[in-house]
């Protein structure tokens, strides 16, 4: 079977400043600004609740040759059909374990108590083989949520067989679309027999840089998702990366792309450049399509791998409509900050190492590699017993430095909060927020956000085989 080859290296997309910001000092936040807002006295709504069972199941991941894998599955769906609640809602999510792993979920995205984090071993125990156990979730932001397992030392396995899903948190004023479209893209490591391969991750030093698949799924199904629609129709595409550890960039030809949201936040709108998104495991993005006024018209979404793999096909059929003339756009989530006090920010760093080495002919050497324990934040792995990144009190600003001195891109997420990515020169910042950034081998980025939700929060690599062995960590706000 014909492998895909790594991914190329992603190119981060860079905005101009927001309109009448500049130099060192970004806009303050006013007195009292909370990112998490404050406890309502209205009494607590019912919450909306569902039941889903996590298990193994069949899917038919290629269309050739027709053989079945053997996955795992939520309600034996691959994926599992998206939850969808309102803004504010509590969603009580029933969960019954009949895999051989403990499971906890973790949601991208999601703001607000740390304890429903979801990252298992860290903020609750893990759900046991066989048991049952409850996650609440009340999102305080709409946007496009991710969940999918996350515990140290065992995120990769469950996730690699396929257990991932969108929860989607309805704007109270959607921006008005044809075709509301999720997009959920997963990377399977399967053999000639059709078989998902063994996870192993000590003793093997390519498994340690992360579990790169042979097949990708749309939607679990073998790409591109084929979709008809009519000339001048506008599409919002809801782009999700659930792969373990495939690093891609996204293209669109064929339509007029506009970002609308990114890790699950309103954004300006704003087209990508050269019509491309970078697309790191956890990473996600609202995106509306306005398709061409002509009949038979074909547009596409690519994952750049290899020559390009189509991964959505839209074509133009019926009855032409007059296109939408307003430019899409979500309101600006309020509950976010306009900007940080930079003079006023703690300023902690974040230095990662180890992994393979780069020779002088561009080539990885694992040679002398500690495989039980291959990668370093700070000098060490991730642990719950030691001292956190930082502690700070509740709203102070924070400038991170994300040091990356390895031969690989490293995609970092951080729990519970959204934040600013600056420019190099300290001279602005991305006019989007992110909860996670890609930074480039051998390159330093610095990060900008207000520590105001309470409790312990991590800061991981969702490339799930160095998280799991050890590529995290983890800071307080008290």
């Amino acid at each position: 079977m014909t492998k895909l080859p790594a991914a190329a290296r992603p190119s981060l997309t860079r905005r101009h400043m927001l309109a009448g910001l500049g130099g060192t000092c970004l806009i303050a936040s006013p007195p009292g600004f909370a990112q998490a807002p404050a406890p309502s006295s209205k009494p607590a709504a019912e919450p909306k609740r569902q039941a889903l069972v996590a298990g193994p199941a069949k899917a038919r991941l290629r269309p050739s040759p027709p053989v079945d894998t053997e996955i795992w599955t939520f309600d034996g769906a691959t994926p599992a059909q998206p939850l969808r609640i309102k803004q504010g809602e509590t969603l009580a999510l029933k969960l019954e374990n009949k895999t051989t792993a403990p499971l906890d979920l973790h949601w991208y995205g999601l703001r607000g108590e740390a304890e429903r984090d979801g990252a298992a071993s860290f903020t609750r125990p893990p759900i046991a083989p066989g048991e049952t156990g409850e996650f609440r979730i009340t999102p305080q932001d709409s946007g496009t949520l991710l969940y999918r397992p996350l515990r140290a030392g065992g995120s990769s396995e469950p996730a690699g067989r396929g257990l991932s899903g969108l929860v989607i948190v309805e704007e109270k004023e959607p921006p008005a679309v044809d075709l509301d479209l999720p997009v959920l893209i997963t990377d399977w490591l399967i053999g000639d027999d059709q078989a998902i391969q063994p996870f192993v991750l000590q003793g093997n030093a390519s498994a340690s840089a992360g579990r790169l698949g042979s097949w990708l799924t749309v939607n679990g199904r073998s790409p591109p998702q084929p979709i008809t629609a009519r000339p001048g129709a506008r599409i919002r595409l809801r782009l999700a990366n659930a792969c373990n550890a495939r690093i891609m960039r996204l293209r669109f030809d064929g339509g007029k792309a506009t970002v609308i949201a990114v890790d699950s936040q309103p954004t300006e709108s704003f087209e990508p450049v050269r019509s491309q998104l970078p697309f790191a495991p956890g990473t996600r993005y609202d995106v509306t399509l306005d398709l061409p006024i002509e009949v038979g018209a074909a547009v596409n979404v690519s994952a750049l791998i290899g020559g390009g793999l189509p991964l959505v096909r839209i074509v133009t059929a019926g009855q032409p409509q007059v296109p939408p003339a307003a430019t899409p756009a979500l309101k600006l989530n309020p509950a976010l900050p306009l900007g940080v006090r930079m003079q006023d920010a703690l300023r902690p760093e974040l230095v990662i190492e180890g992994g393979a080495r780069l020779t002088e002919d561009q080539k990885l050497d694992f040679t002398g590699l500690d495989l039980a324990s291959p990668w370093r934040v700070n000098g060490g792995i991730g642990s719950f017993e030691g001292k956190p990144l930082f502690s700070v009190k509740r709203g102070t600003p924070i400038v991170m430095a994300i040091d990356n001195r390895t031969a690989f891109i490293q995609p970092f997420h951080v729990h519970g909060h959204s934040f600013r990515l600056l420019h190099p020169l300290d001279d602005g910042w991305e006019n989007y927020f992110l909860d996670t950034v890609q930074i480039p081998e051998r390159k330093k980025l610095h990060i900008a956000f207000i520590a105001d939700n309470p409790g312990r929060w991590l800061i991981s690599s969702t490339v799930l085989e160095r998280f799991d062995l050890g590529l995290w960590s983890w800071f307080e706000v008290t």
